[in-house]
């Protein structure tokens, strides 16, 4: 391509960028400038600099008009691209499952502390959604045994699907998708001896609807709202399930709203299976995990799962 060629790439590039970002940043997008070169990216089907680029698609404009006009509507970036990132991994999204977050990652950093100092062979997420936190366990712990649970069809078929591209043939763990309620206890009733129990469940309350458009109209209510007047209703159940799972020792990690540190720390104290009680914040400074390990379980327990 000629040198004329070339400015002329870059010409359509500026163009494109600041008149993309400017119509997202009127549409009320906080990360306008961001989006807009990922949506650029996409309609140059790219996933390099921009800057290295010296020719464009013919459909480029057609293209990222598309996909701009999806975003002015306020549809998650995620979605349009197709995926999300969590820790390592490019995750596999789709309309009507949970779009994980990135401060939902912090769960992992207290696992990997944990594992670092105590033996990890088996974890088990409930509430995984699109199995983020199952995945990221894939890839990290690699000889761990994983079971990710979900009670939803859709998202325990994107968790499948998230788990099968994460495995590492030869790797010695394994990692299945249950369907199961965390409220009906017989439901997991097997799952016992386990060395870490992680969950992000639902756990909004009914009157903190939240603000973002990309929220309310996108992500499906069952994953945001946890039940019960101050939202901890599957929250409570997912501690009495990690009380009834976890090995004498084993690590709890339960994502919760920011507001809702002393609720959780309460109801895992209250439970009387934990100790060592704690809540970590995440990378913005907020409130945001439940952290426990399981008291020694009494022997007659013990022998009853060994049976």
């Amino acid at each position: 391509m000629t040198a004329t060629g070339e400015g002329a790439v870059r010409l359509r590039l500026r163009t494109a960028l600041a008149t993309t970002t400017g119509r997202l940043a009127g549409a009320g997008i906080v990360s306008a400038s961001v989006d807009a070169r990922a949506l650029l990216s996409r309609a140059a089907r790219t996933s390099g600099p921009l800057v290295l680029l010296d020719e464009l698609p013919e459909d480029f404009e057609a293209e990222l008009e598309a996909l701009t006009a999806r975003r002015e509507r306020r549809e998650p970036l995620q979605l349009i691209l197709g995926t999300a990132p969590f820790r390592h991994r490019e995750l596999r999204v789709r309309p009507g499952v949970f779009i994980p977050r990135p401060e939902t990652e912090v769960a992992i950093d207290v696992l990997l502390a944990h594992a670092a100092r105590c033996r990890v062979r088996r974890v088990v997420d409930l509430c995984t959604g699109s199995g983020a936190l199952a995945v990221a366990v894939v890839d990290e712990l690699p000889r761990v045994d994983v079971v990710a649970v979900e009670l939803d069809g859709a998202a325990a078929e994107l968790a499948a699907e998230n788990l099968a591209a994460a495995a590492r043939p030869g790797a010695p763990g394994k990692a299945t998708v249950r369907r199961a309620d965390v409220t009906d206890p017989a439901a997991l009733a097997d799952l016992r001896d386990i060395d870490a129990v992680l969950s992000n469940p639902p756990y909004i309350p009914p009157d903190a609807v939240p603000r973002e458009i990309e929220v309310t109209a996108w992500d499906p209510a069952a994953a945001l709202y946890g039940g019960g007047a101050d939202g901890l209703e599957v929250p409570r159940a997912v501690i009495a399930r990690a009380a009834e799972m976890l090995a004498s020792g084993g690590l709890f990690v339960m994502e919760h709203a920011d507001s809702q540190g002393a609720a959780a720390r309460a109801l895992a104290e209250g439970h009387g299976a934990f100790e060592d009680v704690r809540t970590v914040r995440d990378l913005a400074g907020r409130d945001r995990f439940l952290v426990a390990r399981r008291r020694p379980v009494p022997r007659s327990t013990a022998a009853e799962v060994r049976n």
